[in-house]
């Protein structure tokens, strides 16, 4: 009987699974597109031949494969734009016939028009939101269908490197005439307590068919392991041809595991729409149970728990991908953030991809959801009008279910902020006044630069301050019911009130820790990123990572203030080291984790910093002891010594009380004799999507790291998978970001590849200069 029993559950299930697949489609559409980089209304047609195209894959970034050019400008990395068309062919099957068959895209830099068939379907100017589109009255059944999409990354750009083309996922999306429409449920838990939290649901009905409808809507909440864990009843309703109406629920969820960035619980909200006792949609939509709270006093608190932001400023580009960045590119970013000891992430100036968004959901970050840089100036200013609304509608009701997202920016030192209160204030209560209406869950921000008027930063729920901590400390005592925090954080310097360079060496996160009004502070950069350059570099190289996410000595001073885990590390500081200084706000004295100097160098005094939690740190040199000093004596818990210049060893010892808790080592080394390859994941998925990450460092014949001896690098791959780039971490490249070969930069350099749509082995060859045998990796793709 109990196995009868299980095998009926077993059956059900099926069935269920089953009808959901059947009645809601949503497959990829990344595949077999057909690309040129050209301009010409001949392509719009449906039957134009794509003889000397380029068949390529999404995401797609054109851009990031040619040559530089300084016409292109700094801000975008020297990179040209241009207009570049998009073709794909396909079929549908003839189970789609009767259905709503529409596409999606996620992201389109910028200025896009879509055709199907030769059918214009819409131009969207703004290049960070999603993109749908219905197809359904174009298509042609039981023959080819032509998708063809122009791109206009011409004229005026952002500030920074955004990349051109369809550089985010596209979807092909198929449903029945009754729906839920997309983004078509927002979930809220007004009552959350640890016996039991009440969730509400309004699911959006759409009935694009030419007949009324009885519909009943159901729901059922899954946790983790898919059990179902709270259900509602079937509420019925009348709906209308060709209109749509919202549908009001409430569930009850004993004992919820509340969601934290310690431990980030996800539920799914499961909606199932019928049509008399047809399954006619099933719809599911992730969500956590958490509440938020900020407090003119004492800051941001997550479940009443008090959390300060730990935060980073983050651009989407990912090096030599360009803003063409695969999903597990962007995994292992937050993968190695989240173990530095960040907990909140910004996302500069503009809506991140759904699948960013969905990690950070289950990886346990907080967000700032920003949908501007600018309003009436810059690029966006001749579309600001028509477009606002709907832009930073699309950007909300696609990521207010969220439960990492705490905050809705609208907005980065805009040109407004500057201009006369008559006229800002009233726009900026305007942006805010929309996000209330649509979505009064979260508190709305905007982040203030140098010099802004007091009455527009004072608009807004939360006020963020770029580099303005010391103007915050005083406005904070002229309007003590403002809730602040800190938007963008200098790396190292201080600026003083009414003075943002003064280049005062106290480290801004002092300000953040020592008050507890401050809700947290956001650095920029996290990650250096393409675009903003100066100079010969590519983009803006003062984050705390470099481009292949490797960690910079400089980053050693918030790793020890974010973390509890003891930690000593040594720097030696060299004004000529050979790094990219960028702008000077941004910068750090210049230092380097090795002990590999010139022989120039020898007996020259050389100024040491140990960063350091610690309660004091002993350092030693060649052996011998250099004393103990108490790391509070020092500013920026960095001590600093004087030691000359002699090769051999430093080693640091750092102590709580009389224990040894932690130390840092750094070794004269050899020349380089081998390059050691690493792998971040030697078994992908056969998606034509998944990536391997293959770290490479330089070693002398002792095993030490060599930094001092870089060596050139040429990679090649063969079998099923194929070479994406090669980065080194200096955004002063001179050659193209196609070519496969590249020196190391500090000992160190990073290969990506990907997995094609077939199931293999793929071979990873990696040449050194100096070196005749190929160094090989060998990575396994597998049906997903």
């Amino acid at each position: 009987m109990k196995k009868q029993y299980l095998t009926i559950i077993m059956l059900l299930c099926a069935i269920h699974v089953f009808a959901q697949k059947n009645v809601r489609i949503k497959e990829s559409f990344d595949f077999d597109w057909m690309f040129i980089l050209d301009d010409n209304p001949a392509y719009a047609q449906k039957d134009f031949s794509v003889t000397n195209w380029t068949e390529i894959q999404l995401p797609h970034d054109w851009s990031i494969k040619l040559d530089f050019d300084k016409a292109a400008g700094g801000s975008a990395g020297f990179l040209p734009g241009g207009i570049g068309w998009y073709r794909k062919r396909f079929m549908l099957p003839a189970s789609y016939k009767d259905k709503k068959v529409s596409v999606f895209f996620d992201g389109i830099f910028h200025q896009s028009d879509v055709y199907i068939n030769g059918h214009h379907l819409g131009f969207r100017p703004y290049g960070f939101c999603s993109i749908e589109y219905d197809l359904t009255p174009y298509l042609k059944s039981g023959e080819e269908n032509i998708i063809a999409v122009r791109v206009d990354r011409t004229g005026d750009g952002a500030r920074w490197y955004t990349g051109s083309g369809i550089y985010r996922h596209a979807w092909l999306q198929v449903v029945n005439p009754v729906h839920i429409e997309t983004y078509g449920t927002y979930i809220t838990t007004p009552v959350v307590s640890t016996e039991k939290a009440e969730v509400k649901i309004t699911t959006t009905l759409v009935n694009s068919g030419d007949q009324h409808a009885n519909v009943t809507v159901s729901q059922r909440i899954l946790n983790a392991l898919g059990k179902e864990v709270a259900k509602s009843e079937g509420k019925s309703i009348s709906l209308q041809a060709n209109t749509s109406t919202d549908v009001d629920q409430m569930l009850s969820l004993k004992n919820p595991k509340l969601w934290s960035v310690e431990s980030p619980e996800m539920y799914s909200m499961e909606t199932t729409v019928k049509t008399g006792s047809k399954v006619v949609d099933v719809y599911s939509t992730p969500f956590g149970v958490r509440t938020i709270r900020f407090d003119k006093d004492k800051g941001f608190f997550l479940n009443g728990e008090h959390l300060k932001l730990k935060g980073l400023c983050l651009h989407q580009d990912a090096g030599s991908l360009g803003t063409a960045v695969p999903d597990r590119a962007d995994e292992r970013r937050l993968e190695i953030l989240k173990e530095y000891g960040c907990n909140a992430i910004r996302c500069a100036h503009n809506p991140y991809s759904p699948e960013f968004m969905d990690m950070c959901d289950r990886m346990g970050f907080v967000v700032i959801a920003e949908a501007f840089d600018k309003w009436k100036s810059g690029y966006y200013e001749k579309y600001f009008d028509e477009w606002w609304q709907k832009d930073l509608g699309n950007m909300i009701l696609r990521d207010r279910n969220h439960p990492s997202v705490i905050l809705w920016s609208i907005g980065n030192e805009v040109q407004e902020a500057w201009e006369e209160p008559s006229v800002s204030v009233p726009r900026a209560k305007m942006l805010q006044d929309f996000v209330h209406q649509l979505e009064p869950t979260r508190p709305v921000t905007l982040a203030a630069q140098n010099n802004h008027k007091e009455e527009f930063a004072g608009v807004t729920d939360v006020i963020g301050y770029n580099y303005l901590e010391a103007r915050m400390l005083s406005e904070k005592k002229k309007y003590p019911e403002r809730i602040c925090l800190i938007s963008e954080e200098l790396p190292y310097f201080r600026g003083e009130e009414g003075n943002i360079r003064s280049y005062t060496p106290l480290n801004p996160w002092n300000v953040v820790a020592e008050n507890d009004f401050v809700a947290g502070g956001f650095i920029w950069s996290g990650v250096d990123y393409l675009g903003e350059a100066v100079g010969n570099s590519r983009g803006w190289p003062n984050g705390l990572f470099d481009i292949c996410m490797n960690e910079k000595p400089r980053a050693a001073y918030h790793r020890a203030m974010w973390n509890a885990e003891p930690l000593v590390s040594i720097a030696v500081m060299d004004v000529s080291l050979d790094i990219d200084h960028g702008r000077d706000l941004w910068q750090w004295p210049k230092m380097a984790s090795h002990w590999n100097f010139p022989r120039s160098y020898m007996g020259q005094i050389m100024e040491i910093r140990t960063i350091s939690n610690c309660e004091r740190v002993e350092l030693f040199f060649n052996d011998k002891s250099m004393g103990k000093s108490k790391t509070a004596d020092f500013t920026n818990n960095t001590i600093v010594w004087y030691l000359p210049y002699i090769p051999g060893k430093l080693e640091a010892k750092g102590y709580n009380g009389d224990e040894e808790v932690a130390t840092y080592t750094l070794v004269t080394s050899k020349q380089t004799d081998k390059a050691v390859l690493k792998a971040d994941v030697t078994e992908i998925k056969a998606d034509g999507q998944d990536l391997s990450h293959i770290s490479i460092h330089l070693e002398d014949e002792d095993g030490n790291l060599v930094q001092t001896d870089d060596r050139m690098l040429t990679v090649s791959v063969e079998g099923e998978g194929k070479f994406l780039g090669i980065d080194n971490g200096d955004l002063r490249r001179e050659k193209t970001f196609a070519v496969n070969e590249l020196k190391t930069y500090f000992g160190k350099a990073l290969v990506v590849v990907q997995s094609t749509r077939k199931a293999g082995k793929m071979r990873v060859s990696v040449r050194m200069e100096g070196v005749d045998e190929p160094y090989v990796v060998e990575v396994q793709s597998k049906n997903p």
